[in-house]
């Protein structure tokens, strides 16, 4: 059932190299796990002095939790609410940095709370079975009036 980013890439406000995934390789109601190779990737946006941060992964677990938000809304018949990320919690690195690492990173996030304004999940990267940050996040959303 894997996704490939053409299938779901419309569905989230990130684009062109900010769009870190390249494939959803699973996905329901509550979670979803995702591949990414972009960490490799010298044009990366977010790499500062020639390296990426491991600090980063937080933006491909954030990621991961958009492309899951914009394929339930699609299964749902309706379309996602942009949201904003408003805090990081529990966040353990297990790496400092992640651009020498070669082969994908997974990326998983399952849903913990939902609300008419708010979502938080819990989201896990990891490299070959190796953790390399897990922590959790909320995002704030509001309909346009």
């Amino acid at each position: 059932m894997t996704l490939a980013k053409s299938q779901w890439e419309h569905l989230i406000p990130h684009r062109g190299a900010m769009c870190l995934l390249d494939a959803v390789v699973a996905w329901d109601d509550e979670r979803i796990h995702a591949r990414a190779a972009s960490h490799r990737d010298p044009e990366n946006p977010l790499r500062a002095d020639g390296r990426l941060h491991a600090v980063n992964l937080c933006e491909y677990g954030a990621q991961a939790m958009a492309v899951h938000g914009g394929l339930i809304a699609r299964r749902d018949g309706n379309v996602a609410v942009p949201g904003l990320l408003v805090s990081l919690r529990e966040v353990k690195l297990h790496v400092a940095r992640i651009d020498d690492l070669g082969g994908d990173l997974d990326v998983r996030a399952r849903r913990l709370m939902t609300g008419a304004d708010a979502m938080q999940y819990a989201f896990r990267v990891e490299h070959a079975g190796v953790p390399l940050a897990e922590g959790r996040a909320a995002v704030m959303t509001k309909e346009n009036p």
